[in-house]
């Protein structure tokens, strides 16, 4: 008795030895892809068993396997060649760190991009693409972003772009983690320089246009998030073309790394088509510097510096356009006087500390600072004639409608500082939970004087007409000073997790933050959740929904109003609230593969409950808000994208949108909100020529309805029109002179480049006239025409790439 009692305590203690034992082999590391960026979503399994794993967003697995002889660990992901790895007997915890390769060509001319499950709202956008897009900006990642679904832009002069109806003011952008700004002055594409985004340095680029996370900050309608490169050998790259040229270069020394870029713009001849016979000289330079530092494995230091100079010339001479109809058609004439000169220059820095506490943890520190200098000065003086287009110009014509005298002056500055301080952290909890979380502050101090006016004298009457006083038709004088501070706050938790049923994700988190200024406290909770089901692993289903606010910055603040002498000021509503915007979406993808070429369709329908609205005007490019929560209302719609193989082996993709967008101002009148476009179809499609792939065609095209637009210094009450439908395709031919598998590389100064590319561009490919806005005029009569500001018409470039 008392030995079999032995024996069975023996077995029992040897049974638990090999349990523990088992129990505590772990296998674990981290999976990174071609380009060494960490790899979510892969499987990670036993062959011939159901024991497996999915990676975190940092590429992370870990699974508990058995002890015993030769096991093989299989890698899988949709759009890259299965990894296995063979481990010939698991004895004890074991690191296997795996970089996957993408199962598509990789075209030195032509981008396929592997096929990414995506199971949140943010969406990733490949910047290689801007160096063979035809961009009449000068390249700028925001022409790739405003052909994606829910996105549009009725202005080829400038980088802002509207999402889902949403003002440009709606949409937050980060480089590296931290916000970024533009001018505040700006009124027009011309004056508009270069994107602070500059796309030599970009290594990623991902954008949402709703429902995204807590971590990102307290806007309505979308986030565009960046991350510059770090490179790991020297490289580098020059453009030039009629536009202007950039150059940039990186390079990697031990634990240090750097990637330094200038930009250079001139629009002068893009700006020559338009119908403003004009002396233009817009001078856009723009310099930045990101510096990274690793003194040890788990510290990270880096720092963003950026100087911009944008400087606008303009000299105007005469005008001639044509409008109207076939049967009520016009001629717009104007002889100019004076001169225009704007300058805006901004500076900016960033410093980010990680430190990786453990294999889990990791803690940051941020610091930013942002300086705006910006001026406005204008003197033009003009005579215009309108007349009805059969008649000749005299005033004795019986197709005479008006002839005025004017005159429009200005000098405006704006002084800008803006600094923030943070603190974030990352946690991975177990396999399944990535907990972010951040605090900051930000100080902000703004100077803003005014001093425009503008007269006008109508067929020998001033306008307008007060008795016997002469006034001007507007003024607008302003001399406010802004200090004060924002605290914020959030706390998200990204929760994967696996059922019979199939993947889940779901991120959740909440928002806060106060300002000093209308003492007012905000909190937006948010949250997602996406399904990849086992049944169907070709279909993902997304659900996202959060209340987003939109505090008010300088520019929300302006009220004007009437003083005692006549006058227009402008004066700081401390009463304004944040603006709210309750979001529903839902959508999915549908992957699929036909003809051996990879295909996804996308759809997403959207809601959004909009009230506190701050209601604004739109003229060109400025936004003139009322500076009062006056207004509620709504914005529905859908989006759809089809992205695939078009053309064997290059990417193009087709984006629908329609909307319907409205608000109700003072409970009393309905309009529809300034950037709803009812429809918007944008296509980018890339062709090359057969058997020869080093010709490439690319063409961008838009076909968007037309905005809401009210006459200056008018409300929606007052009335509004719309612009007519915006048109425009652009097209570009590239050819890969050297690179590839050329031999001209292997000779020469040529061997010291890894592609050279030669290309012609013709902007507008059709020559269409384009609204931008209109310019407003008035006879004695009190009666109004709307003159348009047509945009750029048709215009060739040429480009040169090299890459070395």
């Amino acid at each position: 008795m008392k030995v079999r009692t032995l024996y069975t305590l023996l077995l029992l203690a040897i049974s638990y030895g090999l349990f523990a034992q088992g129990g505590h082999i772990k296998i674990f590391g981290n999976v990174r892809d071609a380009d060494d960026q960490p790899m979510d979503f892969v499987t990670v399994h036993i062959k011939g068993t159901v024991n497996g794993a999915w990676t975190d967003e940092k590429g992370y697995y870990s699974l508990s396997v058995a002890p015993g002889d030769s096991i093989t660990v299989v890698f899988s992901c949709l759009g890259y060649t299965k990894t296995e790895r063979v481990i010939p007997r698991a004895t004890q915890d074991m690191r296997i760190n795996v970089q996957m390769s993408y199962s598509t060509v990789d075209l030195a001319a032509v981008t396929v991009t592997a096929d990414r499950r995506n199971t949140t709202q943010m969406e990733t956008i490949d910047a290689n693409r801007v160096k063979i897009l035809p961009d009449p900006s000068g390249g700028s990642i925001e022409s790739i972003v405003v052909t994606y679904a829910g996105v549009s832009s009725n202005n080829e002069l400038s980088s802002q772009y509207s999402v889902r109806g949403g003002s440009f003011d709606e949409n937050i952008v980060y480089v590296n983690g931290l916000e970024v700004y533009r001018p505040l002055l700006i009124r027009s594409g011309e004056q508009e320089g270069l994107s602070f985004i500059n796309p030599s340095m970009t290594q990623n680029v991902q954008f949402s246009a709703g429902g995204f996370e807590a971590r990102y900050g307290d806007k309505m309608s979308s986030v565009l998030d960046i991350t510059y490169k770090q490179p790991t050998e020297l490289e580098g790259s020059v453009t030039g073309s009629f536009l202007g040229a950039s150059a940039y270069v990186g390079n990697s020394m031990g634990k240090f790394t750097q990637v330094t870029g200038i930009r250079y713009k001139t629009n002068r001849s893009l700006l020559g088509t338009m119908d403003t016979d004009a002396e233009y000289d817009p001078k856009f330079i723009d310099f930045q510097t990101y510096i990274t530092y690793k003194p040890t494995t788990k510290l990270e230091i880096n720092f963003l510096g950026n100087i911009s100079s944008n400087n606008y010339t303009y000299i105007p001479k005469s005008r001639n356009t044509s409008f109207g109809t076939m049967d009520n058609p016009r001629t717009f004439r104007v002889s100019f006087a004076g001169n225009e000169r704007d300058k805006f220059q901004t500076l900016y820095g960033a410093l980010n500390v990680k430190y990786q506490l453990n294999e889990r943890h990791e803690i940051g520190f941020q610091a930013s600072a942002f300086n705006s200098r910006e001026e406005e000065s204008y003197d033009i003086s003009g005579s215009y004639w309108l007349n009805d287009a059969a008649s000749d110009d005299s005033e004795n014509s019986i197709g005479f409608l008006t002839d005025a005298n004017y005159h429009e002056h200005a000098r405006n500055k704006l002084l800008a500082n803006v600094a923030h301080i943070g603190i974030v952290g990352i946690s991975h909890i177990a396999a399944a939970h990535t907990v972010k979380w951040g605090a900051s502050v930000q100080f902000e101090q703004i100077s803003d004087k005014i001093s425009e006016w503008e007269k006008r004298d109508s067929s020998g009457y001033s306008l307008p007409q007060t008795g016997q006083e002469v006034s001007m038709i507007a003024n607008l004088f302003s001399d406010n000073k802004l200090e004060s501070r924002r605290f914020a706050g959030y706390l998200q938790d990204v929760f994967k997790f696996r059922t019979e049923q199939g993947l889940f994700t779901l991120v959740g988190g909440v928002r806060g933050s106060y300002w000093t200024y209308n003492k007012e406290l905000i909190v937006s909770p948010r949250v997602s959740l996406g399904f990849i089901p086992n049944a169907n692993q070709q279909l993902t289903f997304r659900l996202a929904s959060g209340l987003y606010y939109q505090p008010p910055f300088y520019k929300e603040l302006r009220v004007e109003v009437v003083d005692d002498n006549g006058n227009t000021v402008v004066a700081l509503n401390d009463g304004l609230k944040s603006q709210r915007s309750l979001h529903f979406i839902a959508g999915g993808d549908y992957a699929f593969n036909r003809i051996g070429r990879n295909f996804k369709f996308t759809t997403e329908i959207y809601y959004k409950k909009l009230d506190q609205l701050n209601p604004y005007t739109v003229d060109n490019v400025k936004i003139r808000y009322y500076g009062e929560n006056v207004a509620k209302g709504y914005i529905a719609g859908i989006d759809m994208k089809f992205f695939g193989e078009f053309v064997p082996d290059a990417d193009s993709w087709l984006s629908l949108s329609l909307m319907k967008a409205e608000q109700t101002i003072n409970n009393t009148t309905k309009a529809p909100i300034p950037n709803s476009h009812l429809y918007n179809l944008s296509l980018y499609f890339q062709d090359y020529f057969p058997g020869y792939k080093r010709v490439m065609l690319n063409l961008k095209g838009v076909l968007a309805g037309g905005l809401p637009v009210t006459a200056p210094r008018k409300r929606y009450e007052d009335g509004y029109r719309r612009t007519p439908p915006y048109r425009r395709i652009d097209i570009g031919l590239t050819y890969q002179l050297a690179g590839g598998d050329n031999a001209l590389m292997d000779s020469g100064f040529l061997r010291h480049f890894k592609n050279i590319w030669l290309g012609v561009d013709v902007f507008n490919l059709l020559d269409i006239k384009n609204t931008g806005s209109y310019y407003w005029i008035t006879d004695v009569f009190n009666q109004q025409y709307a003159v348009p500001n047509y945009l750029t018409g048709r215009q060739f470039n040429l480009r040169i790439t090299a890459d070395f």
